[in-house]
């Protein structure tokens, strides 16, 4: 990556780690970013789909399950590794001044895997919804979004991290909701 990126992208993480620090955001960033906080919205998403759509239901959400898993594989085991850019908290130039409100975390940096499953689930659901429901997809990319603010916030991530990751998880999102519509031709939500 140049450096001109690398040093701007360092300079956003400072201005959101540091600048946009307050007591709220203190205690409520370090919960959007825990997947286990979600997991009522989660469970929602799983038994409103298989009460309200029956075997196309189930469907979704083995859709849904495939999608969080390759987001979830390709960005943590293949695209992290072949990368290798640390994070903000192991990084001797942001190292010493990173504001770290949970811990550091394991593996590498980019892409945040954080943003590409929720950008995955954001896309997916969003276009499955949408005709019927035109406020799902710009709730769950906000939803997202808020996710992955929460990651650069916290000190976890640079924000170029959460923006690869949300590009690449909204294209899986995408193609994922494609298939879907492919296999299941008559889905109407």
């Amino acid at each position: 990556m140049p450096d001109f990126l690398l040093n701007f992208d360092r300079h956003l993480f400072y201005l959101i780690n540091h600048n946009l620090s307050n007591p709220f955001f203190d205690g409520l960033m370090p919960l959007m970013r825990n997947p286990k906080f979600w997991i009522p919205l989660y469970l929602f998403i799983i038994i409103f789909s298989i009460w309200r759509y029956k075997k196309q239901g189930i469907l979704l959400v083995i859709f849904l399950a495939l999608a969080v898993g390759f987001a979830d594989f390709t960005s943590a085991g293949i695209i992290k590794p072949y990368i290798t850019r640390l994070r903000p908290c192991r990084d001797p130039l942001t190292a010493l001044t990173d504001i770290n409100r949970v811990a550091c975390g394991t593996g590498y940096s980019f892409p945040s895997t954080h943003a590409t499953d929720h950008f995955a689930i954001a896309l997916f659901l969003g276009l499955l919804f949408y005709k019927r429901w035109k406020w799902v997809l710009p709730a769950a990319i906000l939803w997202a979004a808020i996710i992955c603010f929460a990651q650069v916030y916290v000190g976890v991530h640079y924000p170029l991290d959460v923006t690869g990751g949300a590009i690449y998880g909204s294209l899986i999102g995408v193609l994922f909701a494609f298939g879907f519509r492919k296999v299941v031709p008559g889905f109407k939500a």
